[in-house]
Protein backbone atom coordinates (compact mmCIF):
# COMPACT_ATOMS: atom_id res chain seq x y z
CA UNK A 1 0.00 0.00 0.00
CA UNK A 2 3.06 2.05 0.97
CA UNK A 3 4.42 1.64 -2.53
CA UNK A 4 1.51 2.45 -4.31
CA UNK A 5 0.96 5.82 -2.42
CA UNK A 6 4.69 6.92 -3.32
CA UNK A 7 4.21 6.17 -6.62
CA UNK A 8 0.80 8.31 -6.91
CA UNK A 9 3.09 11.59 -5.27
CA UNK A 10 5.61 10.99 -7.97
CA UNK A 11 2.84 10.81 -10.98
CA UNK A 12 1.46 14.24 -9.55
CA UNK A 13 5.29 15.58 -9.02
CA UNK A 14 5.77 14.78 -12.24
CA UNK A 15 2.30 15.59 -13.92
CA UNK A 16 2.93 19.41 -12.71
CA UNK A 17 6.15 20.16 -14.06
CA UNK A 18 4.50 20.40 -17.57
CA UNK A 19 3.06 23.74 -18.36
CA UNK A 20 -0.64 23.92 -19.09
CA UNK A 21 -1.06 24.49 -23.09
CA UNK A 22 2.80 23.44 -23.61
CA UNK A 23 3.93 21.60 -26.58
CA UNK A 24 6.38 18.99 -26.45
CA UNK A 25 8.96 19.49 -29.15
CA UNK A 26 9.15 16.93 -31.58
CA UNK A 27 12.27 15.70 -34.32
CA UNK A 28 10.62 16.96 -37.56
CA UNK A 29 7.70 18.68 -38.86
CA UNK A 30 6.66 21.58 -40.77
CA UNK A 31 8.98 24.83 -41.54
CA UNK A 32 8.75 28.47 -42.47
CA UNK A 33 10.58 28.48 -45.93
CA UNK A 34 13.65 30.79 -45.71
CA UNK A 35 14.47 33.10 -48.38
CA UNK A 36 16.81 32.29 -50.99
CA UNK A 37 18.00 35.79 -52.53
CA UNK A 38 21.78 36.26 -50.90
CA UNK A 39 21.80 39.85 -49.32
CA UNK A 40 23.44 42.62 -51.06
CA UNK A 41 25.72 43.16 -48.41
CA UNK A 42 27.08 40.09 -46.74
CA UNK A 43 28.66 40.88 -43.34
CA UNK A 44 27.06 43.00 -41.09
CA UNK A 45 27.93 46.87 -41.82
CA UNK A 46 29.96 48.43 -39.17
CA UNK A 47 31.97 51.69 -39.21
CA UNK A 48 35.62 49.96 -39.73
CA UNK A 49 34.60 47.05 -41.66
CA UNK A 50 36.41 47.61 -45.18
CA UNK A 51 34.12 47.45 -48.85
CA UNK A 52 34.63 46.18 -51.78
CA UNK A 53 31.62 46.98 -54.54
CA UNK A 54 31.24 45.40 -57.36
CA UNK A 55 29.76 47.15 -60.70
CA UNK A 56 27.81 45.19 -63.41
CA UNK A 57 25.20 46.15 -65.71
CA UNK A 58 21.70 45.10 -65.18
CA UNK A 59 21.61 43.65 -68.70
CA UNK A 60 24.18 41.37 -68.24
CA UNK A 61 23.17 37.57 -68.69
CA UNK A 62 21.23 36.15 -65.01
CA UNK A 63 23.99 33.08 -64.89
CA UNK A 64 27.08 35.43 -65.60
CA UNK A 65 25.89 38.16 -62.95
CA UNK A 66 25.87 35.35 -60.87
CA UNK A 67 29.17 33.64 -61.56
CA UNK A 68 30.31 36.91 -60.72
CA UNK A 69 28.70 38.23 -58.08
CA UNK A 70 29.31 34.39 -55.99
CA UNK A 71 33.33 35.01 -57.38
CA UNK A 72 33.62 38.39 -55.66
CA UNK A 73 31.62 37.96 -52.39
CA UNK A 74 34.01 34.94 -52.16
CA UNK A 75 36.78 36.73 -51.77
CA UNK A 76 35.34 39.76 -50.08
CA UNK A 77 34.63 37.32 -47.20
CA UNK A 78 37.54 35.44 -47.10
CA UNK A 79 39.02 38.99 -46.42
CA UNK A 80 37.33 40.01 -44.30
CA UNK A 81 34.95 43.01 -46.45
CA UNK A 82 31.94 43.87 -46.96
CA UNK A 83 30.23 43.33 -50.20
CA UNK A 84 27.81 45.16 -52.68
CA UNK A 85 26.68 44.91 -56.30
CA UNK A 86 25.68 47.70 -58.28
CA UNK A 87 24.68 48.61 -61.51
CA UNK A 88 26.54 52.13 -61.49
CA UNK A 89 29.03 54.04 -59.62
CA UNK A 90 29.64 57.95 -59.37
CA UNK A 91 32.70 59.57 -58.03
CA UNK A 92 29.67 61.32 -55.49
CA UNK A 93 28.97 57.68 -54.52
CA UNK A 94 32.42 56.37 -53.81
CA UNK A 95 32.97 59.59 -52.16
CA UNK A 96 30.10 59.12 -49.15
CA UNK A 97 32.08 55.58 -48.74
CA UNK A 98 34.69 56.48 -46.29
CA UNK A 99 35.59 52.67 -46.03
CA UNK A 100 35.51 51.64 -49.78
CA UNK A 101 38.55 49.93 -50.44
CA UNK A 102 38.09 47.74 -53.27
CA UNK A 103 35.78 48.38 -56.80
CA UNK A 104 35.64 45.46 -59.46
CA UNK A 105 33.86 46.76 -62.72
CA UNK A 106 32.66 45.03 -66.27
CA UNK A 107 31.62 46.51 -69.23
CA UNK A 108 30.47 49.22 -69.88
CA UNK A 109 33.38 51.43 -68.64
CA UNK A 110 31.81 53.14 -65.87
CA UNK A 111 34.38 55.83 -66.06
CA UNK A 112 37.49 53.97 -64.06
CA UNK A 113 39.74 56.49 -64.97
CA UNK A 114 38.10 59.13 -63.37
CA UNK A 115 37.03 56.91 -60.38
CA UNK A 116 40.76 56.16 -59.41
CA UNK A 117 41.98 59.59 -59.76
CA UNK A 118 39.38 60.89 -57.15
CA UNK A 119 39.96 58.53 -55.02
CA UNK A 120 43.62 57.56 -54.94
CA UNK A 121 43.04 55.52 -51.57
CA UNK A 122 40.73 52.53 -53.50
CA UNK A 123 42.06 49.88 -55.47
CA UNK A 124 39.52 49.46 -59.18
CA UNK A 125 40.13 46.49 -61.09
CA UNK A 126 38.56 47.04 -65.14
CA UNK A 127 37.83 43.44 -66.58
CA UNK A 128 37.61 43.30 -69.99
CA UNK A 129 37.11 46.99 -70.18
CA UNK A 130 38.77 47.83 -73.38
CA UNK A 131 41.25 51.13 -73.81
CA UNK A 132 42.40 51.46 -69.89
CA UNK A 133 45.43 52.15 -68.78
CA UNK A 134 47.07 50.69 -65.43
CA UNK A 135 47.74 53.52 -63.03
CA UNK A 136 48.87 52.96 -59.31
CA UNK A 137 45.78 52.19 -57.92
CA UNK A 138 44.15 50.77 -61.12
CA UNK A 139 44.13 47.56 -62.77
CA UNK A 140 43.34 45.68 -65.71
CA UNK A 141 42.43 41.85 -66.47
CA UNK A 142 41.91 40.78 -70.14
CA UNK A 143 42.29 44.66 -71.56
CA UNK A 144 42.72 43.35 -74.94
CA UNK A 145 40.34 40.88 -74.94
CA UNK A 146 40.71 37.52 -75.96
CA UNK A 147 44.38 36.75 -76.58
CA UNK A 148 43.25 35.57 -79.94
CA UNK A 149 46.80 34.88 -81.11
CA UNK A 150 47.75 32.33 -78.67
CA UNK A 151 44.33 30.68 -79.13
CA UNK A 152 44.84 30.01 -82.50
CA UNK A 153 48.89 28.85 -82.41
CA UNK A 154 47.69 26.49 -79.51
CA UNK A 155 45.05 25.75 -82.28
CA UNK A 156 47.52 24.90 -84.85
CA UNK A 157 49.72 23.12 -82.40
CA UNK A 158 47.01 20.57 -81.12
CA UNK A 159 45.49 20.35 -85.13
CA UNK A 160 49.52 19.31 -86.64
CA UNK A 161 50.00 16.62 -83.33
CA UNK A 162 46.52 15.35 -83.97
CA UNK A 163 46.78 14.91 -88.38
CA UNK A 164 48.91 12.02 -89.16
CA UNK A 165 49.75 13.91 -92.40
CA UNK A 166 49.18 17.40 -90.72
CA UNK A 167 45.96 18.26 -93.38
CA UNK A 168 44.97 20.79 -90.96
CA UNK A 169 42.51 24.06 -91.69
CA UNK A 170 41.50 26.83 -90.10
CA UNK A 171 38.58 29.16 -91.19
CA UNK A 172 38.54 32.27 -90.38
CA UNK A 173 36.56 36.14 -90.84
CA UNK A 174 38.13 37.82 -94.08
CA UNK A 175 39.76 41.45 -93.63
CA UNK A 176 39.56 41.93 -90.07
CA UNK A 177 42.83 42.47 -88.16
CA UNK A 178 41.97 39.20 -85.61
CA UNK A 179 40.73 37.16 -88.19
CA UNK A 180 44.54 37.92 -90.09
CA UNK A 181 46.13 37.51 -86.57
CA UNK A 182 44.80 33.90 -85.75
CA UNK A 183 45.75 32.79 -89.17
CA UNK A 184 49.31 34.44 -89.06
CA UNK A 185 49.16 32.82 -85.20
CA UNK A 186 47.64 28.99 -86.46
CA UNK A 187 50.20 28.73 -89.01
CA UNK A 188 53.57 29.52 -86.44
CA UNK A 189 51.35 26.65 -83.65
CA UNK A 190 51.51 23.95 -87.00
CA UNK A 191 55.26 25.02 -87.79
CA UNK A 192 56.13 24.96 -83.78
CA UNK A 193 55.46 21.26 -84.12
CA UNK A 194 56.11 20.23 -87.37
CA UNK A 195 58.35 22.38 -88.94
CA UNK A 196 57.80 22.46 -92.69
CA UNK A 197 55.02 19.55 -92.37
CA UNK A 198 55.02 18.32 -95.45
CA UNK A 199 52.06 15.47 -96.38
CA UNK A 200 54.11 11.88 -96.85
CA UNK A 201 51.09 10.90 -99.19
CA UNK A 202 48.91 12.37 -101.99
CA UNK A 203 47.27 14.26 -102.85
CA UNK A 204 50.44 16.80 -101.83
CA UNK A 205 47.59 20.16 -101.66
CA UNK A 206 49.67 22.91 -99.25
CA UNK A 207 48.44 23.42 -95.70
CA UNK A 208 47.17 24.79 -93.76
CA UNK A 209 44.34 25.19 -96.05
CA UNK A 210 42.31 28.51 -95.35
CA UNK A 211 38.67 29.49 -95.70
CA UNK A 212 38.04 32.96 -95.37
CA UNK A 213 34.25 33.99 -94.63
CA UNK A 214 33.67 37.70 -95.91
CA UNK A 215 32.16 40.09 -93.05
CA UNK A 216 29.18 40.91 -95.34
CA UNK A 217 28.17 36.90 -96.15
CA UNK A 218 24.77 36.45 -93.40
CA UNK A 219 25.63 33.88 -90.81
CA UNK A 220 23.24 31.45 -92.68
CA UNK A 221 25.66 30.75 -95.47
CA UNK A 222 28.38 30.53 -93.45
CA UNK A 223 28.39 26.62 -93.81
CA UNK A 224 29.25 26.73 -97.44
CA UNK A 225 32.41 27.63 -96.33
CA UNK A 226 33.39 24.43 -94.70
CA UNK A 227 33.84 22.93 -98.33
CA UNK A 228 37.16 24.00 -98.69
CA UNK A 229 38.22 22.13 -96.65
CA UNK A 230 36.40 18.99 -97.00
CA UNK A 231 37.72 18.98 -100.68
CA UNK A 232 41.31 19.61 -99.76
CA UNK A 233 41.17 16.60 -97.18
CA UNK A 234 41.60 18.47 -93.97
CA UNK A 235 40.84 15.99 -91.05
CA UNK A 236 41.72 18.71 -88.24
CA UNK A 237 40.71 22.46 -88.37
CA UNK A 238 40.28 25.44 -86.35
CA UNK A 239 37.11 27.89 -86.04
CA UNK A 240 37.73 31.35 -85.45
CA UNK A 241 35.07 32.00 -83.05
CA UNK A 242 33.89 35.18 -84.75
CA UNK A 243 32.44 32.61 -87.01
CA UNK A 244 31.98 29.82 -85.40
CA UNK A 245 27.93 29.27 -85.37
CA UNK A 246 26.44 26.12 -84.82
CA UNK A 247 25.01 25.55 -88.26
CA UNK A 248 28.66 25.99 -89.80
CA UNK A 249 30.14 23.59 -86.80
CA UNK A 250 27.39 20.65 -87.86
CA UNK A 251 28.29 20.69 -91.30
CA UNK A 252 32.07 20.44 -90.44
CA UNK A 253 31.08 17.41 -88.11
CA UNK A 254 28.88 16.04 -90.85
CA UNK A 255 31.58 16.26 -93.19
CA UNK A 256 33.94 14.03 -90.87
CA UNK A 257 35.98 17.28 -89.55
CA UNK A 258 37.41 17.61 -86.44
CA UNK A 259 37.20 20.50 -84.82
CA UNK A 260 39.03 22.71 -82.41
CA UNK A 261 37.26 26.15 -81.14
CA UNK A 262 36.50 28.24 -78.10
CA UNK A 263 33.09 26.45 -76.80
CA UNK A 264 31.28 23.47 -78.12
CA UNK A 265 27.93 24.73 -79.03
CA UNK A 266 26.21 21.62 -78.38
CA UNK A 267 26.60 17.74 -77.21
CA UNK A 268 25.87 16.36 -80.61
CA UNK A 269 28.87 17.72 -81.65
CA UNK A 270 30.98 15.36 -79.15
CA UNK A 271 32.26 12.68 -81.35
CA UNK A 272 33.76 15.63 -83.86
CA UNK A 273 34.95 17.82 -81.31
CA UNK A 274 38.90 17.82 -80.21
CA UNK A 275 39.18 20.30 -77.53
CA UNK A 276 38.10 23.87 -76.89
CA UNK A 277 40.48 26.69 -75.85
CA UNK A 278 38.16 28.76 -73.58
CA UNK A 279 39.42 32.01 -71.98
CA UNK A 280 38.36 32.63 -68.69
CA UNK A 281 38.09 35.43 -66.08
CA UNK A 282 37.31 34.21 -62.64
CA UNK A 283 41.03 32.24 -62.17
CA UNK A 284 42.62 36.16 -63.46
CA UNK A 285 40.92 37.86 -61.09
CA UNK A 286 41.31 34.90 -57.89
CA UNK A 287 45.03 35.57 -59.05
CA UNK A 288 44.71 39.14 -59.17
CA UNK A 289 42.55 39.91 -55.95
CA UNK A 290 45.32 39.39 -53.18
CA UNK A 291 47.66 43.07 -54.66
CA UNK A 292 43.96 44.66 -54.91
CA UNK A 293 43.99 43.49 -50.97
CA UNK A 294 47.49 44.60 -50.01
CA UNK A 295 46.58 47.97 -51.74
CA UNK A 296 49.03 47.33 -55.18
CA UNK A 297 47.63 48.64 -58.44
CA UNK A 298 48.92 48.89 -61.95
CA UNK A 299 48.53 45.06 -62.21
CA UNK A 300 47.63 44.23 -66.05
CA UNK A 301 46.69 40.70 -66.69
CA UNK A 302 45.82 38.63 -69.81
CA UNK A 303 42.99 36.13 -69.97
CA UNK A 304 44.29 33.03 -69.08
CA UNK A 305 43.19 29.91 -71.30
CA UNK A 306 42.17 26.85 -70.26
CA UNK A 307 41.41 23.47 -72.25
CA UNK A 308 37.67 22.25 -72.04
CA UNK A 309 35.56 19.67 -73.06
CA UNK A 310 38.38 17.10 -73.79
CA UNK A 311 37.56 13.99 -76.44
CA UNK A 312 39.85 11.29 -75.08
CA UNK A 313 39.21 10.03 -78.40
CA UNK A 314 41.10 12.68 -80.15
CA UNK A 315 42.95 13.98 -77.60
CA UNK A 316 44.75 11.36 -75.50
CA UNK A 317 45.58 11.70 -72.22
CA UNK A 318 49.64 11.57 -73.16
CA UNK A 319 48.79 14.34 -75.83
CA UNK A 320 46.65 16.36 -73.58
CA UNK A 321 49.86 16.51 -71.01
CA UNK A 322 51.69 17.59 -73.78
CA UNK A 323 49.63 20.54 -74.84
CA UNK A 324 49.06 21.79 -71.22
CA UNK A 325 52.90 22.06 -71.32
CA UNK A 326 53.24 23.83 -74.52
CA UNK A 327 50.04 26.28 -73.25
CA UNK A 328 52.07 26.72 -69.85
CA UNK A 329 55.30 28.12 -71.02
CA UNK A 330 52.87 30.29 -73.68
CA UNK A 331 50.84 31.75 -71.09
CA UNK A 332 54.98 32.21 -69.48
CA UNK A 333 55.83 34.10 -72.12
CA UNK A 334 58.55 31.12 -72.89
CA UNK A 335 57.23 30.25 -75.86
CA UNK A 336 56.39 33.48 -78.55
CA UNK A 337 53.64 33.43 -81.17
CA UNK A 338 55.75 35.26 -83.61
CA UNK A 339 52.98 37.87 -84.07
CA UNK A 340 52.44 40.81 -82.51
CA UNK A 341 48.67 41.21 -81.36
Amino acid sequence: MRIKFAFLILLLFLTGCTLPGAKTPTESGPTSALPTTAPTEVLTPTPGTPLAILVIPASMPRQQADLYQTTINDLAQASGLRFQVRNSLTIAEIELESNLKIVVAFPPDPGLTDLASAVPQVQFLGVTILGLTATANLSIVGGEGTPVDKQAFMAGYIAALLSPDFRVGIITQKDTPDGILAYDAFVNGVTFFCGLCNPQFPPWYEYPVHSEIPTDIPEGQYRFYADPLKDYMVEFAYVFPAVATEDLLDTMSQYGLNIISQARPSDRLEANWVVSIQPKVVPAIQAIWPDLVAGKGRQDLSLPLFLEDVNPDLLSEGKQNDVQQILDRLQRDEISTGVIP
